[in-house]
């Protein structure tokens, strides 16, 4: 037995809960990722998302004759940063030809590697601990992009394509996972975590929405239980998180059912018809023979030295597993919050603040609750430290640290100058008091309800009376302070 299917066979293995009782659900990643650089794998045009179309062409992306390849430097590079950051070995490495033609593709094949990739053996960890196996992450060119005019855009029913050669030669790593994912929660999960790492590392913009991170799932089904590998069906192209759960869901229901009823699915790629719900027959799986690889004659191969991974590994910055460790280590917050937080890449800032002497628990209100913009780049760990101080301190209710921390994000500054500038000041208890006592008198029947209520209904007039009094003070007041007097007076 492989490691692969010790591995499934353990009793702990998740069982995808869409499926009926008794079916296993076997799912591996293809993730087609671009490289950031300035200019595309083997010549000078630039690498730009957005262009009109067919601007960004040369000889040598379009594979016309005489013209040869150069290697882009830059790109090796980020591949291998990649790798290193998925925990793969970097290995020697030869380019070869992918014979096929499409549309896209003119030349006849595609400059990819395939038996010496440049990664090999990495692993993604997920949130919840999971692991995902790579088995290789290597170095390839992009293809143009096709675009069919009528029908239902597909090339098959289409009236004309079009053919936009700009993204042919841009530089992609092919991330090959392991077929070790059980769930369509762990799927995601797996690009999710895929694309903090991209983003974390600079070595793509992940950008699923414009094409530069786009992922192929392979699909199968099996009774639960079983060490088999049944046929699977690549589902090509899915561009967002959503769509591959639901593209995931549908593919294994699709094969639960035939194999139920005594039939069998063909081996082939599919396409997800978003708005269909469901996957569509693309063609028939080619197999690696089907390629007739070899090596591209017109590059040299790739030879990192020892002293170039171990300078890729010295300058890795903090990875996203790493930074919710650390996160959730000053914080204690739960592990949804801190994803959250990673997510947006404030969590060095929570950090910073706390070791600053901040209170956790509000940084971690505030952050997650009214720092959710797009620009929050203007607050320092010294504002938000001070103005956790305020509010810890009384000078601030949480109404107010939440207006004074929107200051912050759009001017940057002190907190207590914003503070000031807006005309807030502890509200004197007494001050304070004479509201509550003077809303008591205008509002009997609802203090009734809250002084002889249940649980349920105090709570909820417990909430009318603090509005009442936010209202009154435009937020001046203490909510805590607020709920104090009620219960006390009630008492």
């Amino acid at each position: 037995m492989t490691d692969f299917f010790a591995a499934a066979a353990e009793a702990d293995t998740p069982i995808e809960p869409a499926l009926p009782d008794g079916w296993e659900l076997i799912v591996g990643l293809e993730v087609h990722v671009e490289l950031d650089t300035a200019t595309k794998l083997f010549c000078g045009c630039a690498n730009q998302f957005g262009s009109e179309p067919n601007t960004n062409v040369c000889p040598t992306c379009l594979g016309l004759p005489g013209s040869l390849p150069v290697m882009n430097g830059r790109a090796v590079e980020l591949a291998m940063i990649l790798g290193r950051a998925l925990g793969c070995d970097v290995n020697r490495s030869v380019m070869a030809r992918k014979n096929y033609f499409y549309p896209d593709m003119p030349k006849d094949f595609q400059t990819t590697q395939y038996d010496q990739p440049t990664n090999s053996d990495g692993r993604i960890v997920l949130g919840d601990g999971f692991v995902v196996g790579i088995e290789r992450a290597h170095i390839e060119e992009d293809t143009g992009k096709s675009t069919h005019i009528g029908g239902g855009g597909r090339i098959s029913d289409a009236v004309y394509s079009l053919v936009d050669y700009n993204r042919a030669g841009v530089p992609l790593v092919e991330i090959v996972s392991r077929p070790d994912i059980r769930t369509i929660e762990h799927a995601k999960s797996c690009v999710e975590e895929l694309r903090g790492i991209l983003l974390a590392t600079g070595v793509s913009d992940a950008r699923m929405e414009e094409g530069s991170m786009r992922v192929d799932a392979n699909v199968s089904v099996r009774p639960h239980g079983s060490d088999e590998l049944r046929t699977r069906c690549e589902i090509k192209n899915i561009n967002s998180v959503r769509s591959l759960g639901r593209a995931i869901e549908f593919e294994a229901a699709r094969h639960v059912d035939l194999w139920t009823n005594g039939d069998a699915p063909a081996q082939e790629t599919r396409h997800w018809d978003e708005e269909g719900g469901r996957t569509r027959s693309g063609r028939s799986k080619e197999d690696a023979d089907d390629y007739r690889y070899f090596q591209e004659p017109d590059l040299v191969p790739l030879e990192p030295t020892a002293a170039t991974i171990a300078a890729i590994d010295a300058a890795m910055p903090p990875l996203p597993s790493a930074r919710r460790a650390a996160l959730t280590e000053a914080t204690g917050a739960d592990a949804a919050t801190v994803g959250l937080l990673v997510e947006r890449g404030q969590d060095a800032l929570a950090r910073d603040a706390i070791a600053a002497g901040a209170d956790a628990d509000k940084v971690v209100t505030r952050l997650v609750n009214d720092l959710a913009v797009d620009d929050w780049s203007r607050v320092t760990a010294d504002s938000l430290t001070a103005l956790i101080a305020m509010e810890s301190s009384g000078d601030l209710t949480a109404t107010q640290a939440k207006q004074v921390l929107g200051d912050l994000a759009d001017k940057g500054g002190d907190p207590a100058a914003h503070a000031a500038a807006r005309g807030f000041e502890a509200m004197d208890t007494g001050e304070l008091e004479t509201l509550v006592d003077q809303l008591i008198a205008d509002h009997p029947d609802e203090w009734s309800r809250f002084a002889g209520g249940d649980d349920g209904e105090r709570k909820k007039m417990q909430g009318f009376f603090t509005g009442q009094i936010m209202k009154a003070t435009q937020g001046q007041a203490d909510g805590k302070a607020v709920v104090q007097l009620l219960a006390r007076k009630r008492a």
